[in-house]
């Protein structure tokens, strides 16, 4: 396994699995598959190009099986702070600690970035086999947003977390 930040040759197999995340795993993500699709791939090139931004995957055999993204603040009073977004792993690849690992590389990433104090994320309130490895890596719960996200069907709540680097 090969865990490495993306960059903009990773542009089409990263839009392909953010795809299949928006089809597996709807409730988790506030972008709607919908209005991924008709996103250009050339838009997903320009995000990984982003300095502001990190995203790593994790590889086997060629193959994309994982992601996760770190975002800096650039507000001047807010740009020691960071949102890890967009976690997603392929269903075959789970239960085998690959989240824990890419998790792993961001905050190492993370930690190496001048001025960065504190990463914060927001993760689905049912979602608890997530907020079990955030709170195993140190990441706290300070908050509930409800009714965060909204389908056509429900409400969904989710948990505010951060950890101070």
């Amino acid at each position: 396994m090969e865990i490495r930040k993306l960059d903009v040759k990773d542009a089409q197999v990263y839009y392909d699995l953010r795809i299949e995340a928006l089809k597996d795993s709807p409730d988790a993500f506030a972008t709607r598959l919908e209005d991924a699709i008709k996103r250009p791939v050339d838009k997903t090139a320009k995000n990984l190009a982003l300095k502001h931004a990190a995203t790593f995957g994790a590889f086997k055999d060629g193959n994309l099986l994982g992601n996760v993204t770190l975002v800096r603040n650039t507000a001047p009073k807010l740009d020691h702070r960071a949102s890890v977004v967009a976690v997603y792993v392929t269903p075959s690849a789970r239960d085998n600690g690959l989240a824990g690992r890419l998790m792993k590389e961001l905050l190492q990433y993370a930690s190496n970035w001048q001025g960065l104090e504190r990463l914060d994320l927001m993760v689905a309130s049912k979602n608890l086999p997530a907020i079990a490895l955030y709170e195993q890596l140190g990441f706290e719960k300070y908050g509930t947003e409800i009714n965060s996200m909204k389908t056509p069907e429900k409400y969904i709540d989710e948990n505010l977390m951060v950890k101070f680097l």
